[in-house]
């Protein structure tokens, strides 16, 4: 038997910056602490469930970010479950005046497990009369813990600037064995390519707080390319904010690329958000455009972020500027 899979991804992919590069630690220059859920094909019986929290802080005296992020992930309704924690850390170093660098390293350990009492084998059908025996169980599985644990190593980068960002991260460099069972299945190495550019379109009115500076009003045309494996796939769109209010529209796939002769077009990613000095909330919903139809229930998706700012400064010195993200 062979199955095909890839990692869980967030379509507000900048909303769970950990999870999409560790070079994003500590990148709110301040303490932060965010969470990420998503729910994918809600209608069918194998969907899918993704939890994600996190939290990082910068140590601006060592130009550092530390950071841990906890993640499990549900597949189907048979009981396969990973989970995850990963400690990372980022470097942030000012190349120029106006450009940053920052790399980072995550290693991770993960526990993987699988419950198959709800499968039927074919041992357990009577070639006969059709009934299914469920005190026969497969010999493939009997007996075994159907559990798995292993560590990971991912690496990644980003340059910044006041209004451009990008981004390179490559995770599970080691390809560590997945199997629950006897057998080789390595976790194939992910590739993810990132970036986008933020553009002033006015200003609004005078903020109320001790920075005394206007309202933000901009639009950041963002992508995200990524794969692993045979899979690969792009998220392209842009968030417009007019400040406290976030609205996004993107696009996954790759039309020109076809799996399995499956044409790659998956879905329209509709976002809704509030982000103010020190929270972020929003809300997006996956619009089904693949041949799976909308009828699955499409893919429901939160992220919440809150920002721990003790200095309040009136100008953010250089060393602190913030990656021009959607949602950083």
């Amino acid at each position: 038997m062979e199955l095909k899979a890839q990692d869980p991804q967030f379509s507000q992919f900048y909303a769970a910056p950990l999870y999409i590069n560790p070079a994003f630690t500590g990148a709110s220059q301040f303490t932060r602490f965010g969470v990420n859920y998503r729910s994918q094909w809600p209608n069918l019986d194998a969907s899918f469930e993704t939890f994600s929290f996190y939290a990082d802080h910068f140590v601006e005296k060592y130009n550092s970010g530390i950071g841990l992020i906890l993640t499990t992930d549900r597949q189907g309704n048979q009981g396969l479950k990973s989970t995850s924690i990963g400690f990372s850390y980022a470097y942030q170093l000012q190349l120029s005046e106006n450009l940053v660098f920052r790399p980072g390293i995550q290693y991770s350990l993960y526990n993987r497990s699988a419950d198959f009492l709800g499968l039927v084998f074919a041992n357990q059908i009577d070639a006969i009369s059709g009934a299914i025996d469920p005190t026969i169980t497969d010999p493939s599985v009997f007996g075994q813990d159907l559990r798995v644990n292993f560590g990971d190593l991912s690496v990644g980068g980003v340059f910044y600037s006041r209004n451009l960002f990008l981004g390179v991260a490559v995770q599970h460099i080691t390809e560590p064995n997945q199997s629950l069972i006897d057998g080789d299945s390595p976790l194939p190495q992910r590739f993810t390519l990132h970036g986008g550019y933020k553009i002033s379109i006015g200003r609004g009115p005078l903020r109320k707080d001790l920075t005394y500076t206007y309202a933000e009003r901009s639009i950041t045309p963002v992508f995200q390319y990524k794969e692993q494996g045979p899979f690969s796939q792009l998220d392209i769109g842009a968030f417009i904010h007019l400040e406290p209010i976030n609205f996004g529209l993107q696009y996954r796939g790759l039309p020109f690329k076809k799996f399995e002769n499956f044409p790659n077009n998956e879905a329209l990613i509709f976002t809704l958000g509030v982000t103010t000095n020190n929270f972020n909330i929003g809300y997006s919903y996956d619009y089904t455009l693949s041949d799976l139809s909308i009828d699955a229930g499409g893919a429901h998706e939160f992220s919440l972020a809150y920002i721990l700012d003790f200095s309040k400064p009136q100008i953010t010195p250089r060393s602190r500027w913030r990656i021009p993200c959607p949602k950083n």
